[in-house]
Formats: structure tokens, C-alpha cells, sequence
């Protein structure tokens, strides 16, 4: 049996092939307290002390008013990491307009705006978020089947309105494979558990992925690879 590559050679993998990393980049890494950012954050913390090290970061929690609050277990290993991380509170709720139905989708974009603003005011360049393999195929098969368009969630994104890239580092890591990072690490497994997780569309889209695949990881890695394999030619 083929012995799985380390977490860290995947997230190597991924800024090679993309080119997610240049000299002189200071990067804002959004912290959740989740499995997912924790274990990015854990990869930059070691990659920082390498001798070719050429970047800065910073990991900020966006702290929003219905949340749980960051998890005491997290922060004492960042502390133990060295990581640079801050907590910034914000009042999501009150954003919500009249007649508007607070949503994940909503959450995720206020907290997404203010990762940019915060990135704008103190000159990082890149905002790094923790979708895995699952996150981009997933909402593959929500734009295609909710908006009937072919599109997904980039490695690499510059913005046209903003000197700012975001970067996804963990493309090619598994939900399943940063699970097994988690209990091996021994880190706290947190979720989101606000009351509004009903609203999204991204579990029924979890479903049909597992549906899709049978929950084989080599199926997932095709349908990735897919992405980038384009032949317009037979294509509407």
C-alpha cells in the first residue's frame, strides 16, 4: 500500500505548483480555532524557522458576536509555536439588513471583508485561508449545480480591486487527512455551532460529493485534477 504523503509535503506541493509564496510576502492567516486553519498555521509557524525563510504572517481570528469564543487549547499552542495572533471582535448581526436572512454564506463574507480591510491597513499582501481539497470540490458542485456555472475556489485569486492575493495552501490536502492530523497532534477538533448552519447549502453539497465519490479519495483527487484539465473543445 502507498504511504500517504506527510501534510506538510502536500502544502509544499501546493505553493510550488502555484507559485503561493514570493520573496518579501507578508501574509494574513485567517484563524478559526478549527482543524483546518490550525494545521495551516501549525505549517507556516515551522515553515518561518527554515534558513530560506523570506515571509512574515500573522494569524487573526475574526471574533464575531454569535461565535463561541477562540479555544483556549488553540491559543496555548500557538503560543507554544511562536505564532503572531490576534483576535478582532466584530457585530455581524447588526450588518444583517432589513428583510435579509442571516445565512453562513453572510458570515463568511463579512469576515472575509474584514480580513481584507485589516490586510489593507497594515501592508500584508496575502490573506491565507484553510479550504481543503473537500471545500473547493464541493463548492464546484454548488456553482454547478445552484448557479450553472463551472467555477470554483482558486489556489491562487489576485483581486482586481485590491493590491491582495489570497492564497489556499491546502488544496491538496483532505478533510479526511486533517482529521487524522488533528487526533495525531492531539489538537481540539472545533466547529462552528451557531444556530445559523442551517441556512447553507454546503451540506447537502457534502453529500452528493461523498455520493459522487463513494468517499474515495482517489476519486476526489481526479475531480480536482479535472479542474485543471479544461478541454473548452467540448464544452458549450
Amino acid at each position: 500500500m502507498k504511504k500517504a504523503p506527510k501534510l506538510s509535503s502536500l502544502i509544499d506541493k501546493a505553493i510550488f505548483d502555484y507559485g503561493l509564496l514570493e520573496k518579501g510576502d507578508r501574509l494574513l492567516i485567517g484563524a478559526s480555532g478549527g482543524k483546518d486553519s490550525t494545521a495551516l498555521i501549525k505549517y507556516f509557524a515551522e515553515r518561518s524557522l527554515r534558513p530560506s525563510c523570506d515571509f512574515q504572517y500573522l494569524a487573526l481570528n475574526i471574533q464575531s458576536d454569535f461565535a463561541p469564543a477562540f479555544p483556549e487549547e488553540i491559543k496555548k499552542l500557538f503560543d507554544e509555536w511562536k505564532v503572531p495572533f490576534l483576535s478582532l471582535p466584530v457585530n455581524i448581526l447588526e450588518r444583517v439588513k432589513s428583510g435579509q436572512k442571516m445565512s453562513c454564506w453572510w458570515c463568511s463574507t463579512q469576515r472575509r471583508t474584514e480580513l481584507i480591510n485589516y490586510a489593507l491597513a497594515n501592508g500584508f499582501n496575502k490573506i491565507v485561508l484553510g479550504h481543503h481539497m473537500d471545500d473547493i470540490l464541493e463548492t464546484f458542485l454548488m456553482n454547478m449545480l445552484n448557479k450553472g456555472e463551472l467555477a470554483a475556489m482558486p489556489p491562487l485569486l489576485k483581486y482586481d480591486n485590491y493590491p491582495l492575493s489570497v492564497i489556499r495552501p491546502l488544496c491538496y490536502v483532505s478533510e479526511e487527512r486533517l482529521i487524522a492530523e488533528a487526533e495525531k497532534e492531539n489538537y481540539a477538533l472545533f466547529t462552528c455551532s451557531c444556530n445559523y448552519q442551517e441556512n447553507s447549502t454546503r451540506k447537502e453539497a457534502r453529500k452528493k460529493l461523498e455520493e459522487l465519490t463513494g468517499g474515495d479519495q482517489l476519486c476526489k483527487e481526479r475531480m480536482l485534477a479535472a479542474l485543471k484539465n479544461v478541454d473548452s473543445r467540448y464544452l458549450m
